[in-house]
């Protein structure tokens, strides 16, 4: 099987990488397929579910807020808030969703979701992630999304910390860390083509230093 998981931030192209990856190795891509389990392993609306999905910007951003004022971003201690215990239903639910996947034969691409972390102990799985300077994932943004300066910056500063609050509160650890990945690619420096290219690649030639070990 090939499991991949995929770490990007805002304007690293995971939305774009991540499914080309998957149609070139012939396996499903995960990411708004995963709310719709949460939802249904959880028994809530799927608008629930989305809402409360890691890769949600408000949610990301209202879990940001909360972290922030009990001083849980960054490990600090302080009274947990009532909103915890929802938001560790959705972990929870979510790592159960993520390991299910990981245990099907067929394999999978999965973008996000702290996938590196949830799975570190999978044997076979790549761990990925595409990041790049933030100016080049603002140029980036702005050319995939087709928005403008302000709005990708936005977008940018909201994820950014929001994503590495969730990480660091749940995990303890910085998403950016590169000990948590195989590979780590600039895709602000290299094409969106190049770095599905090098993921397939490397993905292919750790299936084969798998099957000879």
């Amino acid at each position: 099987m090939t499991l991949i998981t995929l770490s990007a931030p805002y304007g690293a192209g995971g939305s774009q990488v991540g499914p080309e990856v998957a149609r070139r190795l012939g396996v499903p891509f995960l990411d708004r397929a995963i709310p719709t389990a949460v939802a249904e392993r959880l028994s809530v609306s799927l608008d629930e579910a989305v809402d409360r999905d890691e890769s949600a910007g408000g949610a990301l951003t209202r879990m940001t807020v909360w972290l922030g004022q009990v001083g849980q971003a960054f490990g600090a201690p302080g009274a947990i808030p009532v909103e915890t215990v929802e938001e560790e239903d959705y972990r929870r639910a979510t790592e159960h969703v993520l390991r299910d996947c990981a245990s099907t034969p067929e394999g999978a691409v999965i973008l996000g979701r702290a996938g590196a972390i949830v799975l570190r102990e999978h044997p076979g799985a790549l761990h990925v992630r595409l990041d790049g300077p933030i100016e080049g994932r603002i140029r980036q943004g702005m050319a995939v999304e087709g928005v403008d300066r302000a709005t990708a910056e936005r977008h940018i500063d909201e994820t950014d910390k929001a994503r590495r609050a969730y990480v660091n509160h749940f995990y303890r650890c910085d998403p950016r860390e590169a000990s948590l990945y195989h590979l780590v690619i600039d895709s602000t420096a290299i094409p969106l083509d190049a770095c599905a290219e090098i993921i397939v690649g490397a993905a292919r030639a750790r299936e084969g230093a798998a099957a000879l070990a």
